[in-house]
């Protein structure tokens, strides 16, 4: 579906899309063929929330699309075999190209790189407040004093929506120190030992964005 727009607020659209409950929150990782790294961090990151929620964290819905998407395809094996590193199911996933309908739908993107990210926003549908890259996400969220964000007891939805706003609030004040700091690189083609340390690096900058949505720490 492409070119959904008009009428109700961003906020609105994201929280009433066909009918979806107000109290979701829907997160869409974004890279280019939606085969490697964004499968990744959407398993990931379903993965790190149940561990930490179990039920409680079924609000939080974990989607991801490719730039380039390859419609319909499976992830490649060894991005499966890095989720099987951490324990995640890499099962019944399926490809998608991105579309309008995924980022008006979604309540935060998280991008591979500032590249996707600025086709994202390209796209329009009021997504630059609600668009980082991993990476600048991860860094904007270690900046947030936890006691300003509502409590578990609140919602996680609730929040996540709030932790959002104060990501938004920090971006022009909190510069990557690199252009590169913000990159998750394409293993695509790549040994199983590259796709091991990108599995690595998108562990390393999830959980501290695991632990600011859920309001706890991954156990030691």
């Amino acid at each position: 579906m492409r070119g959904i727009g008009g009428g109700e607020s961003a906020a609105e659209i994201t929280t009433t899309f066909v009918g979806l409950p107000r109290d979701s929150f829907r997160i869409l990782h974004v890279s280019t063929g939606n085969v490697c790294r964004s499968p990744i961090t959407e398993r990931l990151t379903r993965h790190f929330v149940g561990q930490r929620l179990g039920v409680l964290g079924g609000g939080l819905i974990v989607e991801s699309a490719g730039t380039w998407g390859h419609e319909g395809a499976p992830m490649e094996a060894n991005a499966e075999t890095v989720l099987a590193d951490f324990g995640a199911d890499a099962s019944g996933f399926v490809g998608r190209e991105l579309l309008d309908e995924h980022v008006i739908m979604a309540d935060l993107v998280l991008t591979a790189t500032r590249d996707h990210r600025a086709q994202v926003i390209s796209m329009g549908h009021s997504a630059g407040l609600r668009t980082f890259t991993l990476k600048e996400f991860t860094r904007l969220v270690k900046a947030i004093d936890p006691a300003t964000l509502p409590p578990l007891e609140d919602g996680v939805v609730k929040r996540a929506r709030a932790l959002v706003r104060a990501a938004a609030a920090l971006r022009g004040w909190l510069l990557a120190p690199t252009a590169e700091a913000d990159e998750v690189y394409d293993p695509y083609g790549a040994p199983l030992t590259f796709f091991r340390s990108v599995g690595e690096e998108i562990h390393e900058a999830l959980d501290p964005v695991v632990t600011a949505l859920t309001g706890v720490r991954a156990r030691a």
